[in-house]
């Protein structure tokens, strides 16, 4: 399957981007003539000496990444390793997250270990595929994922899907840092749970802003310690003799309920990194084989996630029959589960280095959820891209920082809540961004529809008025077919004993989103040309 790439960088285009680069043109700028591209360089020249260009360059000279959402010229991309983009997610989903997910199908969910790995398995085997699909745009066109979602929204409805993904970024973020504070809780018990969260959060800040060099090198090698601590912790449970494989797989209403809603969380924590997956690849060469890129996010997916994910929900059977688990479990979370498993199994002492080193995973989950939110900050509007990325990085730490702290005390729900709910609205991004592609743009002949030089013309770019009607009726897909602790919908209670219910909201939202955007575009691509 060939594809068509952008043209080539003119010696005006990479001069263009040298000039600016302490604070590029607007968002995919790609030097061309037209006259909104034309008047924004020339704002952003005349703003050298402003404050933001100033801080920028001083930044810069102390490392910091100076490039934002701007698209990354050819010259630039000097990333010659596909195994970088499998690196990245390897070590992003090699954390005590992915363990999390797997072990709260036992005490959330009150599933037993059979019918969740039948979930596990076949959930991420179907949720990392949009995550690869789009991680192939980043070496073809240089740009964030943020800006080539203008191909799908538009100029101005794509500021909603920022404004999603500032909320799903920060609270993956939230959930995470508070995962890791229980970790160091469980192993001094005197930290309290806000110290823990700052460890974590402004250790992941240095790397994030640093800047893309920087996550790319520390996820190729943060994966490895934390494999061997997931590999002890899974002899030491073994050693311990306390998994219950026995643990009825039920029938029924309820069973089915908790099958639908675990298969809904499995399948969001697996897509969640769909709305960014292409800015970790944005460094690779267009030559780049889109089936390579594709391949190498697959296996750096698919490994920790189903490996973590099935000794999560192993270790979580004890929970039912041990009260020693138990109490562990209810002391500090998954943290004391996995302290549990370790302490009285391994050489004294070494259960707190492999704790410490646990927690400190959290930093490579956490990277590029924050590397990331400063691009959708950045995309909200012209004001905001004028603000340097690593100032977002800042607020946006300082922002999930503040979320942390009091979640701290109500992690399953929030969890819970999070997990489903970062894939309703992933599941209607998802449902356009592949009607656009497939039935409008690229279809199987490969990227062909897609012309980088529209990406800052709002007059060439689709208007977004069948995108948002598509993502309005996602919504009461959505609420149909949700099920949470505040609100169940119709077709949820249908699915589940008629009072929990079984979420199915993904899955709505996904398909009446999907079957209402293929008309709506067609009609709206009628009456706009574009």
């Amino acid at each position: 399957m060939g594809f068509s790439t952008f043209p080539p960088q003119t010696k005006a285009d990479i001069e263009s981007y040298t000039n600016d680069k302490y604070r590029g043109s607007d968002a995919g700028d790609d030097g061309s003539n037209t006259a909104s591209n034309s008047h924004e360089i020339l704002v952003l020249q005349s703003d050298k000496n402003g404050f933001f260009a100033r801080l920028q360059r001083i930044a810069g000279g102390y490392g910091v990444e100076e490039r934002g959402v701007e698209r990354v010229p050819e010259s630039e991309r000097k990333d010659t390793r596909a195994s970088k983009m499998g690196g990245v997610w390897l070590a992003a989903n090699m954390g005590v997250p992915t363990f999390t997910v797997g072990a709260v199908a036992v005490p959330i969910f009150g599933l037993g270990f059979v019918d969740a790995v039948l979930v596990i398995v076949l959930a991420n085997l179907l949720g990392v595929l949009p995550v690869c699909f789009f991680a192939t745009f980043g070496p073809k066109f240089g740009m964030r994922q943020i800006v080539l979602s203008r191909f799908f929204f538009g100029h101005y409805a794509v500021k909603i899907i920022a404004a999603f993904q500032i909320i799903t970024c920060l609270g993956w973020a939230s959930v995470n840092a508070i995962v890791g504070a229980q970790l160091f809780h469980a192993i001094n018990a005197d930290l309290p749970g806000w110290a823990g969260i700052l460890i974590v959060s402004l250790a992941t800040l240095i790397v994030c802003l640093i800047g893309y060099k920087a996550v790319h090198f520390y996820e190729r090698y943060a994966w490895i310690p934390c494999f061997v601590v997931f590999l002890v912790i899974m002899g030491a449970f073994i050693k311990s003799g306390k998994f219950d494989s026995l643990l009825p797989l039920a029938t029924g209403p309820v069973e089915r309920g908790a099958v639908l809603s675990y298969i809904g969380a499995i399948f969001s924590f697996a897509c969640g990194w769909s709305a960014y997956s292409a800015d970790y690849s944005v460094y690779q060469p267009s030559t780049r084989s889109t089936r390579s890129t594709f391949l190498w996010v697959f296996g750096g997916l698919i490994f920790p996630l189903i490996f973590l994910e099935l000794l999560g929900a192993a270790v979580a059977t004890a929970l039912v029959r041990n009260e020693d688990y138990m109490k562990s479990y209810e002391d500090a979370g998954v943290g004391g589960l996995m302290a549990a498993a370790l302490t009285p199994n391994v050489e004294p002492g070494f259960d707190k280095v492999c704790l410490v080193l646990a927690a400190l995973s959290i930093i490579a989950t956490n990277t590029p959820n924050i590397y990331s939110v400063s691009f959708s900050m950045q995309a909200l509007a012209r004001q905001t891209q004028q603000v340097p990325r690593f100032i977002w990085t800042i607020v946006g730490t300082g922002i999930y920082v503040g979320i942390s702290i009091p979640g701290y005390q109500r992690f399953e729900p929030w969890l819970e809540m999070f997990v489903l709910s970062t894939g309703y609205w992933l599941s209607t991004y998802i449902a356009i961004a592949l009607v656009e592609h497939f039935f409008f743009r690229g279809g199987l002949r490969g990227y062909g529809g897609y012309d980088v030089k529209d990406i800052s013309n709002p007059g060439v770019l689709p208007p977004g008025f069948a995108a948002v009607a598509s993502i309005l009726v996602g919504i009461v897909g959505i609420a149909l077919g949700m099920s949470q602790t505040w609100y169940t919908g119709v077709i949820a209670r249908l699915c589940g004993d008629g009072v929990n219910g079984g979420d199915v909201g993904v899955w709505l939202g996904f398909a009446f989103t999907f079957v209402t955007y293929v008309p709506l575009r067609a009609v709206e691509g009628s009456c706009f040309g574009r």
